[in-house]
């Protein structure tokens, strides 16, 4: 993705979702993004484009350990 893009994508997620997240772009892949709440990672954000439209899809994993506790 472009850095305007992530731009707009993580302003979008921080009225949202929180003001604490940030976006980072892979090193690897320009599909997809890094999602950090303050230091922690939580999540990848995919982009996808079909048929001239283009939409994303946050993918957040939660382990069953991580439940432990909470």
């Amino acid at each position: 993705m472009e850095r305007e893009e992530i731009l707009r994508l993580e302003a979008y997620l921080k009225e949202k979702l929180n003001p604490s997240l940030r976006l980072l772009a892979r090193d690897k892949t320009d599909d997809s993004v890094e999602v950090y709440l303050g230091a922690e990672f939580i999540a990848l954000v995919y982009k996808d484009v079909d048929e001239g439209e283009t939409s994303y899809q946050f993918q957040m994993t939660v382990l069953q350990e991580d439940l432990q506790g909470a």
